[in-house]
Parts: C-alpha cells; structure tokens; sequence
C-alpha cells in the first residue's frame, strides 16, 4: 500500500499536475464550456417540445395551433446550431488569455478562419424533386453545429499560435502613444490576422484539389472519424474513465484533462442523438456527454454518492459521520471534493480501488442496459450536472422513467461496492477515535 501511495506522490502527481497546467488542454476545457449556457437553454426548449405528458401536445396543438413544436424548437437550432462557432471563438480566446495576448482579437481572428474553411454550400430540394442539390451562398449549419467541432478546435489553436508567433517576433505595426488603445490593439492584430487569413486560404485551395474536398472533410476523415470511434466505443469509453478516476485520485482533476480531449466526440454524439429525437427516429449513440454525467457521475467523479450515503447511515467513527452530513448536500447535485479530500479518496489506497472501479462498472452496466433497449439513451438534451439524480436520468432520455430507474440500479451497484472498502476504513477512523480517546482519558486521570 505504502508502494503505491509512493508511486502515486512521486511519479503520477507531477506528471498529472503538468498535464493538467498544460496550456492548449485548459483552453480546449474552457472554450468548449462556453457553449454550455447556449446548449442548456436550447435543451429547455427541446424539453418544452417533447414533454412526454398525456394530452400535452392536443393542449399545446389547440392554444397555439398545429405548427406550435415547430416555433418552439426555433431556439434548439439557434444554440445547437453554432456549437462551433461559440467553441472555436472560445479556445482561441482562453489561449490567447494564457499567452497574455489581445484574447478578443485572436477569438476573432480564429472565427473568420472557421468560415474560410467552411465551404459556403447548403442543401436544397427543388419543388418536386426528391433529390437534393448544392446551392452555393450559405453557411451550412450542420458545419457550424457538432460537425464543424473538430476544425474549428484545430483552427483556433492554430490561428492562435500564428498570431503568438508573429507578436513574439514583435512583427506588428505599432501606433505612436496617445493612438487609443482599441485602435492600437487592432492595428497590431493586422499582420498576424493577414497570416492566419493567408494561411488557412492557402489550405482550402490545396485540399479542394484532393479527394478530400475541404478542410472539414479531410480533418473529419483523419482525426474526427477515428477518434470517435474509439469514444463512441465500450472500450474506449473505459479506458477514458479509469485516466479519469487514476487522475482524481492523485489529486488531479481528471475530467477536466480527459474531458477536453474527449469532449469533441460526446459532444457530437450528443447533437446526433438529438437530432435524431427531434426526428422521431432511432438514437443512434450510447455515448455521449450525458451518459457520464448523468449515469455514471451519480454524487461526482467516482460516483461517490453511495459512498456518502453509508456516511450517513452506517458510519461508526464521529469523522465518517460528520463527513457525511456535510456532504450530502453537495452530492445531491453532483459535488463531491469534500468526500474526496475530505475522507479522504486522494492518495488512499483503500478507497482507490472502489473510486476506479465503480464508475467502470456503472458504465458496462449502462452500456448494457442501453444497448438491449432496456433503458432509454441519452435523448440529446443537455441536462445541467449539478442536476440531482433520478430527475436527471428522465430529462436526459427525453422523459423516459427507464432513464431515473437505470440511476437507482447503478446507485445501488455503487453501495455494494464502496461498502467492504468503506467498513475498513471506517474501522481504522473508529478505532483511532477510541485509542485517541483512552490517551486523554488516561492523561486527566493522571
């Protein structure tokens, strides 16, 4: 055990501790949050559209006629439909931030990129046809939705780097002092955005000269596609959530590294599936972002709920005891950093093991639930994760009762499993309690 906590301190912490500072990681975190706020209030609306509540659509159908689901999924486009726009601004900003650069110049620059890369074609049935055409002049949406994530991510941290690399090189025209700053900033940002323009033009002209066509299709074909296979796969998703769990428990936030590498892939699959459900047809992904969320992250990383709940209802030691009421309330809405530095989970090797191997349990269990069609997929619609169990499970599956009781059954699996590992602990806790409260019973006799 003493091995183990060794290695963890010395090898595995400052490794992880250097990942996790690693600047491109933070930004791709923190740029594809951004888009967070627009997909929740989408999802709202989404929800609106489909309540699965008996005589809701006639009611609907009568107050505000027959077209009334299609008007109120106008905002589901509006949010959904820019997912890589807000992204590719938003990662360009956060690393420019880091590089201490005019961050809202290169947020810019990077979405004027995106578009240039994206070839301006929309699909359109004539009147009568039932073939579609191409029609040049419109920004296709499907590209500035889900599809476009991976390059518009690529392009922002390129223009960036670009832009960085110009600026470093004090290539840039500079106003004499007293010129205000906003004309200063814009004046500097001349040549680097002339580079990245040039740069990303040249790109479009080469690969339309390939069979690839455009930049997205070439960067779907060699980074997307192959990726989300391996994310959209049981395996893959496995080995996401042990890096996940083995970094939590070095004291790392894992989600935050993993989930900015794999977030472009459940993210997709997301808006896939919700296309799909504002379809009437069959979801075609388990995993998406709402699968870990909402039905493995039961109480937090290391679904950790049913470890608080035998805090609270089978702890012997006062500190077990305690913790857990101070827990409770936070891993009602998916918080758990008290359970996992305040038991703590960090570099504890007894409590390790369940905090890996449950969430890696829950997501086989899951994963087989969804996949015989016994319990609802991920609708799509983008629940909030601070959302409390057994509601989050129905809103996530489009309000399906299957989704709430999957959460019962993979809270339970998670008590099974936490409770020989938390009885040991406890134990340990209860029995130094007593041996501490002997010394000082000992100490005032004397």
């Amino acid at each position: 055990m003493s091995n183990f906590t060794t290695l963890l301190e010395r090898k595995v912490m400052p490794f992880a501790g250097k990942l996790a500072a690693q600047r491109h990681l933070q930004a791709l975190r923190d740029g594809i949050i951004l888009t967070m706020p627009l997909i929740i209030v989408g999802s709202v609306f989404l929800i609106l559209a489909n309540l699965p509540v008996p005589g809701y659509t006639d009611f609907m159908a009568n107050i505000f006629g027959d077209e009334w689901a299609t008007k109120l999924q106008y905002p589901v486009g509006v949010t959904f439909d820019i997912m890589a726009l807000i992204a590719g601004f938003g990662v360009a900003y956060r690393l420019a931030e880091k590089y201490e650069l005019d961050a809202l110049t290169s947020g810019a620059i990077s979405l004027a990129a995106f578009l240039l890369a994206t070839p301006y074609q929309v699909s359109f049935i004539p009147n009568g046809e039932s073939e579609a055409i191409l029609v040049d002049g419109g920004i296709p949406l499907a590209l500035t939705g889900s599809q476009g994530l991976f390059i518009a991510l690529i392009i922002a941290m390129v223009s960036t780097e670009i832009y960085r690399f110009i600026v470093s090189k004090n290539l840039v025209i500079r106003m004499p002092d007293g010129v205000p700053p906003a004309v200063t900033k814009s004046f500097i940002a001349l040549i680097p955005g002339f580079a990245v323009i040039t740069t990303i033009w040249i790109a479009r002209i080469v690969i339309e000269m390939t069979p690839f066509g455009d930049l997205h299709n070439l960067v779907f074909q060699v980074v997307g596609a192959p990726l989300s296979l391996v994310g959209g796969s049981l395996l893959g998703s496995l080995v996401a959530v042990f890096i996940m769990m083995f970094l939590w428990s070095a004291g790392i936030h894992g989600a935050n590294i993993v989930g900015g590498i794999m977030a472009p892939i459940w993210y997709g699959a997301m808006d896939e599936n919700r296309l799909a459900f504002q379809a009437g047809e069959e979801l075609p992904n388990i995993f998406t972002q709402q699968f870990f969320e909402v039905f493995i992250n039961l109480g937090g990383s290391g679904a950790t709920l049913g470890l608080v709940l035998m805090m609270l209802f089978w702890a012997k030691s006062k500190q077990m005891k305690q913790l857990g009421k101070l827990a409770a309330g936070p891993a009602a809405f998916n918080i758990n950093e008290p359970v996992i530095f305040g038991t703590p989970v960090v570099l504890n090797p007894m409590l390790i093991v369940p905090f890996i191997l449950t969430p890696l349990t829950l997501v086989v269990t899951t994963y087989i639930g969804m996949s015989t069609g016994l319990v609802a997929k991920p609708a799509g619609i983008a629940v909030p994760w601070t959302m409390p169990p057994i509601i989050s499970g129905y809103l996530a599956t489009g309000g399906s009762i299957s989704g709430s009781i999957m959460q019962i059954i993979n809270i339970s699996i998670g008590l099974i499993i936490y409770f020989g590992f938390f009885r040991l602990w406890d134990r340990q806790k209860f029995a130094e309690e007593t041996t501490s409260s002997s010394k000082t019973s000992n100490k005032s006799h004397g």
